[in-house]
């Protein structure tokens, strides 16, 4: 059976997008040493496998920027002015493996402590959503989790986003004896989108 392929839209530079208190951008240089220290933090990486080393920190962090500067738009660098000069991301991702699910766009988050609780990664999520539907186009937007997440769970039925559970799958990308190796699938649908959509400025 014939897979089928995303037709992607990609822009000509970056772009940013803005909520009432966010502002979701390219990633800079000086974000380098939040982004290794939030990631060496066990409460930030307590769904992930192990924290990661500064230099996995930056590897990853290279990644997502390049991402950003390819089609415009990715794992946006997630700023609240005049409070956090770098809080995380929030944004898309085109996954790079394969799953039953696929091909799909995902939605994800993670923020540092600090920020967290405050409704951030609702707000920026629901900015990335608008974003996904209004301006990529694309018929469906996917989240994946590890089943006791409950914090991002909650964030993505806040978005509208509905649990797949004939979805869930084995995530390639972490150890094989990882006691959190099976992941759940979350969707939405443009349809499903257009009756949680709230207007986001586009900057």
């Amino acid at each position: 059976m014939q897979v089928p392929t995303l037709m992607l839209r990609t822009f000509a530079a970056p772009v940013e997008l803005r909520t009432p208190r966010l502002l979701l951008r390219q990633w800079k240089d000086n974000d380098s040493e939040a982004w290794a220290t939030m990631n060496a933090d066990p409460e930030v990486r307590r769904y992930f496998p192990s924290v990661h080393t500064r230099s996995e920190a930056q590897g990853e962090a290279d990644r997502i920027r390049a991402s950003i500067t390819q089609r415009g738009w990715g794992m946006w660098a997630v700023e609240v002015p005049g409070v956090h000069a770098f809080a995380g991301f929030v944004g898309l991702n085109l996954p790079a493996y394969e799953a039953p699910w696929m091909p799909a766009v995902e939605i994800g988050w993670r923020l540092a402590p600090p920020p967290g609780h405050q409704g951030y990664a609702t707000e920026g999520a629901a900015a990335a959503l608008h974003f996904a539907f209004t301006h990529l186009e694309l018929p469906q937007v996917v989240a994946m989790s590890v089943p006791t997440n409950g914090p991002s769970h909650s964030v993505m039925e806040r978005i509208g986003m509905v649990r797949d559970a004939s979805a869930d799958f084995d995530h390639p990308r972490v150890p094989a004896d990882w006691p959190l190796k099976r992941h759940i699938l979350h969707r939405i649908t443009a349809e499903q989108w257009r009756l949680h959509q709230a207007p986001v400025k586009k900057a």
